[in-house]
């Protein structure tokens, strides 16, 4: 976890709330950058340019976006390379899912979130001075466990079972326990937590408790399978070459799902605007104290220079970087992705969320 006030995603830690900085060259050639969606408004127009300026100053394929303001729904992309309806891997985004899924079971009362680890996995957690028994549910929702992250060993392109990442982490002495260090392990540890409580995997129970009442048709977790659903564009690595095909256990229960632009705004907006949890478990998703604001349980917040603060999640895994950001009512949600693990200039995702979330009128 970087020392910034930030998490990371899947394979590489942002510095900040933006997107890292990452290898030049090799790229296809940068797609037109006039979105296909007509700018009708100011605010449209804005956030249409700095759409744009993924692909021509941040070195990206192609980029596009879904923004819902309650009204309806506005899409924009670069004009090529990736479509409305493409299905994409979500990275960390994932851990808005399993997190949701572990806080409907502290409301169900089948766990609590100050259980130690121990209490639902006995014995497992052991080794280099971690102790399972120390470690709360809590701790692993908001990154203050201490567990090393398995894919700092990995680098997010091995696939491992969820004992193997456990069993990367214990090798390595535990950060400052309380303090925020951002590590997939922990919602690897959470995935085990959930089958051990249930009965079930955590995707099977994600499915069950979200995809299919809110009807994300296009959202899935894939398990070992490297393929992505029809319709999808091609995802490329920072060298240019060919990434579509991956092996999701790279990731597991950290950064596994499958999705769309549609869905993920579907989500957090029902997220957010309380059709997934109690109002009091919501609470204790947006609580930021442990982390000294930087996330919440599956969350993360961002204050635009507006004063307007976002909440939501980034993913990153080979050949897709996301964001999804939304108002804390659910009102008004954003979803962008670029088809390629990031982007090069750091200051154009909070461009774009800002454009987006800070409308100018004129």
């Amino acid at each position: 976890m970087p020392r910034a006030r930030t998490p990371r995603t899947l394979l590489v830690i942002p510095v900040s709330l933006t997107l890292l900085a990452m290898v030049q060259g090799g790229l296809p050639g940068p797609a037109p950058v006039a979105a296909r969606t007509p700018a009708r408004t100011p605010a449209a127009r804005t956030t249409r340019a700095a759409l744009a300026r993924l692909v021509t100053r941040g070195g990206a394929p192609a980029a596009a976006l879904l923004a819902d303001d309650g009204s309806g729904t506005r899409f924009a992309d670069t004009g090529t390379g990736i479509g409305r309806s493409d299905h994409f891997r979500a990275g960390s985004v994932t851990k808005s899912f399993v997190a949701t899924v572990v806080l409907q079971l502290a409301a169900e009362h089948r766990l609590s979130l100050s259980d130690p680890v121990d209490d639902h996995l006995p014995g497992l957690v052991r080794g280099a001075g971690n102790d399972g028994r120390d470690i709360t549910v809590r701790s692993l929702l908001q990154h203050t466990s201490g567990l090393y992250d398995f894919t700092s060993t990995t680098g997010g392109t091995v696939p491992v079972t969820p004992l193997q990442a456990l069993r990367i982490a214990l090798a390595h002495p535990p950060s400052a326990r309380g303090t925020f260090a951002y590590s997939n392990t922990n919602y690897v540890v959470l995935g085990m937590i959930i089958e051990h409580v249930t009965g079930h995997s955590y995707a099977t129970e994600a499915e069950r408790r979200i995809i299919i009442p809110l009807h994300l048709n296009g959202t899935s977790f894939p398990g070992a399978r490297a393929s992505l659903p029809e319709p999808h564009g091609r995802a490329y690595a920072a060298d240019g070459s060919d990434v579509t095909e991956l092996d999701p256990r790279v990731a597991g229960a950290a950064g596994e799902l499958v999705s769309t632009l549609a869905d993920l705004n579907r989500f957090y907006a029902a997220l957010l605007g309380g059709r997934l949890l109690p109002p009091r478990r919501l609470r204790e998703m947006l609580g930021t104290r442990a982390a000294h604001g930087s996330y919440g349980m599956g969350l993360f917040p961002v204050r635009l220079p507006c004063g307007t603060t976002v909440w939501g999640h980034n993913g990153r895994i080979a050949g897709s970087y996301v964001r999804s950001a939304a108002t804390v009512d659910g009102r008004r949600v954003l979803t962008f992705r670029v088809n390629t693990g990031g982007v090069t200039d750091p200051t154009l995702e909070p461009a774009l969320l800002a454009a987006e979330f800070c409308p100018r009128t004129s």
